[in-house]
């Protein structure tokens, strides 16, 4: 949940329940003045009655409401006190309105000359009645209309003060420390937000120093060491064709040429590394898998000869992705050199492409590879030792970069899967 609308859910959840009970609350303290308002009038209305019955003792005989309010029963002697005034709504049928109407009913106990009597009173509640209806419709009303605007006034506000955060949070997202961009600046004097931008900005300075010395250490790595390396080979070369040396000097240097070339592998892999995981590859274009799969199983096609190795590709149809080339040329062609290079005599390797997927399978002497250790580096299954022991992180390193996923499995064949999305 964006922070924008976790704050509004914040504010809005106590609001929502502090307006609710005001509103049961107002709406009952309503009901009560209005009801109260009813009963002092019954109630007065009960003394004034009590009043005239005794200088007027016909009334003591009136048991029915008829044209009047109220009604007036001889009772026996009460076993107990007399009790206090009761109040109640009823429902009452009114001759003008030919239905039954809502009434406020007061019934009481007086005493006069040693008779007990009961009186009731009533007090008609029809415009009462609407005149709540109307105060709970209206208190309804006015409690959606106050949560509505609180809510649509909270959340102008909060967008209003957050804005600042996302257009930081967007030039944050669409900041590149590869290609130069514009550091992110925090346009707001909320000092919260003001030391979150100062913050960010140093740890970008530190990071953008830190990937410019990498990059210049890269650069200086390829050129520094490639050329001795290139030396080393040269006169090593050169000593092996003067025909000067004996058998064991000839077996010698050819063994240190061999550890050198694998040195200049090492070396290429481990600045290829570098460069990819600091995102130095910019030429991402589209480009067809399925060419680029052949072109590779061509050049591979002595290599593969010379091991006798049959090699099918099943094509079900074209997949297209958008990568910087080279990077694409290296995933490709390693993962077949894998499969070649790992492979048995007379074995077999299956390449499968489409469906935005590009499977290698091939047949080992090997058992399945360990899938916690196999991405890392200079992880070797086997003991030849002309494996770099990168092949596998650089595929990883490249997947990751544009987000592919790739998956391994082991059923009597080595299985890598990559899925381009």
């Amino acid at each position: 949940m964006k922070l924008l609308n976790q704050s509004l859910v914040y504010i809005s959840i106590p609001i929502f329940l502090i307006i609710s009970l005001w509103a049961v609350v107002f709406y009952f303290s309503m009901l009560y003045e209005i009801h109260d308002s009813i009963d002092d009038g019954l109630d007065n209305y009960k003394l004034l009655i009590i009043q005239k019955s005794k200088r007027d003792a016909t009334l003591l005989s009136k048991t029915d409401f008829d044209e009047s309010n109220y009604a007036i029963r001889k009772i026996d002697p009460p076993t107990e006190p007399i009790s206090k005034d009761l109040y109640k709504d009823t429902l009452m049928y009114m001759l003008n309105e030919q239905e039954m109407e809502p009434v406020r009913l007061l019934t009481t106990t007086f005493q006069h000359n040693d008779q007990y009597y009961k009186l009731k009173v009533i007090s008609s509640m029809v415009e009462e009645d609407d005149q709540i209806r109307n105060l709970f419709w209206a208190s309804i009303c006015l409690y959606v209309l106050l949560l509505t605007s609180i809510v649509v006034i909270d959340k102008v506000v909060l967008q209003r003060l957050w804005k600042p955060f996302y257009s930081f949070l967007e030039q944050l997202k669409n900041f590149r420390i590869d290609q130069g961009s514009t550091i992110p600046k925090m346009q707001t004097k909320t000092q919260e937000f003001v030391e979150l931008g100062k913050a960010t900005n140093t740890l970008i300075n530190r990071s953008l120093g830190a990937y410019h010395h990498q990059k210049q250490f890269i650069g200086n790595a390829a050129h520094e060491l490639q050329t001795p390396l290139a030396i080393i080979t040269n006169k090593l070369e050169l000593l092996l064709e003067e025909n000067r040396l004996n058998d064991t000097d000839a077996e010698t240097i050819a063994q240190v040429m061999q550890t050198t070339t694998r040195l200049i592998q090492l070396n290429k892999s481990l600045l290829l590394l570098s460069k990819i995981e600091n995102k130095q590859f910019f030429d991402n274009q589209s480009l067809s898998l399925n060419q680029l799969l052949h072109q590779v199983v061509a050049e591979l096609a002595d290599f593969r000869q010379f091991k006798n190795i049959a090699l099918t590709i099943d094509e079900t149809e074209l997949v297209e992705v958008t990568m910087d080339p080279h990077l694409a040329y290296i995933l490709v062609a390693n993962l077949i050199k894998n499969a070649i290079f790992h492979n048995t005599e007379n074995g077999q390797v299956c390449l499968m492409i489409g469906g935005k997927t590009l499977i290698v399978k091939n047949t080992s002497s090997a058992g399945k590879l360990d899938e916690q250790k196999m991405f890392k580096r200079f992880y070797r299954a086997t003991s030849k030792k002309k494996s770099t022991g990168l092949g596998l992180p650089v595929i990883q390193a490249i997947c990751n970069l544009y987000h592919f996923s790739i998956s391994y499995s082991y059923t009597n064949e080595h299985s890598f899967k990559i899925t381009f999305t």
